[in-house]
């Protein structure tokens, strides 16, 4: 996840955050398996992170990605850009601004689902 992305001209620009923990999450796809597989994730998931939603989310994303949540900061903007979902060839590319790194060491369950139902996409 992250990193240089594999289609030419495509690597999403990264600017913004959400700082508020308990910021609503809106599922842009739900019946993505993203959502859906191997956990079929919930309103729950979403509760329980720790200091933020996340940041260095995209502003502006080459159209073979999609955009999967719709959250922000109350009094800002929707942003779409914390995870982007992209096929590649035999594979997948996922964009991802949510801040796995402070949940997972903190034990958020629904971090661990929605990572789990990421690493599950290669199958």
């Amino acid at each position: 996840m992250g990193g240089p992305s594999p289609i030419p001209g495509a690597s999403p620009a990264a600017h913004d955050r959400v700082t508020d923990e308990t910021a609503p999450i809106r599922l842009l796809a739900p019946a993505d398996p993203v959502v859906l597989l191997p956990n079929r994730l919930s309103k729950a998931d979403w509760d329980g992170w720790i200091q933020e939603r996340g940041l260095y989310f995209a502003r502006s994303w080459h159209p073979s990605f999609r955009p999967l949540l719709e959250t922000h900061d109350p009094g800002e903007p929707p942003l779409e850009g914390g995870l982007l979902v992209a096929k590649v060839q035999k594979g997948t590319y996922v964009y991802t601004g949510l801040s796995f790194f402070r949940q997972l060491p903190a034990g958020v369950p629904g971090a661990f689902r929605l990572f789990a139902n990421l690493l599950a996409l290669g199958r």
